[in-house]
């Protein structure tokens, strides 16, 4: 059971779509937002590939400005709906039905840049150097941002995709997360 770790709505149960989610444990959703903590208040977050939203609902719990939840699954979008209404987040968020990386041009035209872009993609078939180029091309994240993607743990993404450059790598068990500015 996903649970809301700390801030405003600290304690809330979420509820995950069914289907093929893998959302985020909450040993590396506590480990990402020890790293973030002095960097979310009055943000603005994207959560790719969202899943339940934990990792944006999170961010907005602990101060973010407002989040971007996206993800291609109308399950996904029903599911983080119910959890914004249930946690009284959703006055700070959109959501978008889009198929990601393709769709990002479109996430561009309708949302200001990021300041933190959370990516959580399948780990199978997902093309990470597509993915960030995108993200940089259609410049979703905003000066002096991040953008974090999580991985396999045994995955290494590369030092640098467009004018984005590798931070930090993280490891959590299975799972890995790597930061970029």
């Amino acid at each position: 059971m996903l649970r809301v770790i700390a801030g405003e709505a600290k304690g809330h149960r979420l509820e995950t779509p069914e289907g093929s989610v893998r959302p985020t444990s909450d040993r590396a959703r506590e480990a990402l937002f020890s790293i973030l903590h002095t960097r979310l208040i009055g943000v603005r977050f994207a959560d790719l590939y969202a899943g339940s939203g934990a990792n944006g609902i999170e961010a907005l719990s602990r101060g973010a400005e407002h989040c971007a939840f996206v993800d291609s699954d109308s399950r996904a979008i029903n599911s983080i709906g119910k959890n914004l209404f249930h946690t009284k987040l959703g006055h700070k968020s959109r959501s978008y039905q889009l198929t990601l990386p393709e769709s990002l041009g479109v996430l561009a035209g309708k949302e200001s840049a990021f300041d933190i872009v959370f990516c959580d993609p399948p780990y199978a078939g997902t093309d990470y150097t597509r993915l960030l180029s995108e993200i940089y091309e259609h410049k979703l994240v905003a000066a002096g941002g991040l953008v974090i993607v999580e991985h396999e743990s045994k995955l290494a993404l590369p030092q640098s995709v467009g004018g984005l450059e590798k931070q930090r790598d993280a490891h959590y068990g299975r799972v890995g997360m790597t930061f970029f500015a």
